[in-house]
């Protein structure tokens, strides 16, 4: 036997050991290389949700200022963090040196809104309006208490770079709703403070196949990079590019059994029919007036968080899978007041008017609106405390989200923090249980979800997890 012959013996023993790993996967796999949705595994029909928006607040918004009141604070404002309520617990190197952790009150006032008397800060009224349609967690706990490794964690559900995210994830063990677009899409608000750096391995596919990568969509003439054709190709010389590459991909894939080399070129295919999907589904200029006075003004920008909602809706509309918005800037380490306020009106307006637009649209019946950032804030500030100038650091401990649409309870308040905020005393999600629950959502058992890669069956929620039950519909 030539080398040659032991090379490919070992290259299909090594293949076939995959594909047998990966079961149905494989399978689905190999539909959505060729365009189609090919579920991993026959949804359930208890799954409700058949694509998700994730509004990621990047920074770490204040629980105080936004979902969660506490009116102990105000009472005890400026007095000592007890001891008792910190139980010895690790601070950030940004606060860890202060010899006083004076706990801070809310600057901003909280109200009742709703059939069920939902607790939301005087910031937020538009999101206040649409009480009824949110199922807000206030007792979300993660491992990170750095930026860095947080915002990886809860985009990946591990905190060092390199496994899929949520969105691959969902692309490979889903596939696609439209053929001409990614399952997967991304947006970054240009009208956010870029305080904290956001990163493209946020939206990758670690070591799941390429064509599962989240695809940026840009604001300007040009909303994907590259996708246009150059000065003097036309579309026909286009195809027949195309049509050949794929014959030489085909000899490449035979030779070298990598699915790799499939996934290329399905990734070219797919740029090839973008080029006509994507023009269409950011061409704003045919919405009527009144969505703009929903979203708000900043919505005929491109870009803008309210131009990305809306956006957001009309990808939703066209079958994308899984859109993931990033605003930076709630990273509020001094002179919280001012810069929390100017968040709130950035992103207010417009994350309500999503879920309103959706719903009279029918399309909150089978999507799912997450909004939240990687942690929460401290209950004590960091530095001086004035009554303009003071900020909270970062705590991993406690935060809030909130979601609306589908599968979930409408209306309802999930867990609870101590009297101080500091400490989860009552129904605590951990990360992991939030992805296996946006996954039990959508049909998918989290357990089973799975992709081997170096000896190892890897998933999303790690070796973690649980749905939480309490939370749907």
């Amino acid at each position: 036997m030539s080398a040659h012959d032991d090379v490919r013996m070992e290259l299909t023993r090594r293949f076939f050991l995959r594909a047998s790993g990966l079961g149905l996967g494989g399978l689905a796999l190999g539909a959505m290389s060729r365009g189609q949705s090919a579920p991993l595994a026959p949804p359930r029909p208890a799954a409700k949700v058949r694509r998700i928006i994730y509004l990621f607040q990047a920074g770490g918004p204040s629980q105080f200022e936004t979902f969660d009141p506490k009116p102990l604070l105000n009472e005890h404002h400026g007095e000592p963090l007890p001891d008792s309520v910190r139980q010895g617990q690790r601070l950030t190197g940004m606060s860890g040196h202060q010899s006083l952790l004076p706990l801070a009150g809310s600057f901003t006032g909280f109200r009742q809104h709703g059939q069920n008397g939902l607790w939301v800060s005087d910031l937020l009224p538009h999101t206040a309006a649409i009480a009824d349609e949110l199922c807000v967690v206030r007792s979300m706990h993660t491992e990170a208490i750095n930026h860095d490794p947080a915002i990886t964690f809860l985009c990946t559900g591990h905190g060092e770079a390199g496994r899929p995210s949520m969105g691959a994830w969902l692309s490979y063990g889903l596939g696609s709703l439209n053929a001409d677009l990614p399952a997967f899409v991304v947006l970054v608000s240009k009208d956010a403070a870029r305080d904290q750096p956001l990163y493209s391995r946020l939206w990758g596919t670690g070591f799941l196949p390429s064509e599962h990568q989240g695809v940026q969509f840009r604001a300007g003439a040009e909303p994907v990079l590259y996708l246009r054709d150059p000065a003097g190709v036309s579309r026909t010389s286009r195809r027949a590019m195309l049509d050949t590459l794929r014959r030489l991909n085909d000899d490449q894939a035979a030779r070298t059994l990598d699915p790799e080399v499939s996934a290329r070129m399905a990734q070219a295919e797919m740029a090839f029919r973008m080029q006509t999907s994507v023009p269409e589904a950011t061409d704003v200029s045919g919405e009527p007036a009144e969505v703009f006075d929903l979203y708000g003004e900043s919505a005929r920008t491109p870009g803008t968080y309210a131009a990305n909602c809306l956006l957001a809706r009309r990808l939703t509309e066209r079958g994308v899978r899984f859109i993931q918005l990033f605003h930076q800037g709630w990273d509020q380490h001094g002179s919280l007041p001012a810069g929390i306020t100017n968040q709130c009106k950035q992103t207010d307006q417009a994350s309500a008017a999503l879920v309103t637009d959706l719903r009279r649209r029918g399309l909150l019946d089978d999507t799912l609106v997450v909004w939240g950032g990687e942690f929460g804030r401290t209950a004590y500030c960091q530095g001086k405390l004035t009554a303009s100038d003071y900020g909270r650091d970062h705590h991993p401990r406690c935060f809030p989200i909130w979601m609306a649409g589908a599968g979930v309870r409408a209306g309802h308040v999930h867990g609870a923090t101590d009297d101080h905020g500091y400490n989860i005393v009552e129904g605590g999600v951990h990360v992991h249980d939030l992805h296996a629950t946006l996954l039990h959502l959508l049909g998918i058992d989290h357990e089973q979800l799975v992709y081997r890669f170096q000896g190892r069956d890897f998933r999303l929620t790690d070796v973690f997890g649980k749905v939480v039950k309490e939370l749907l519909a």
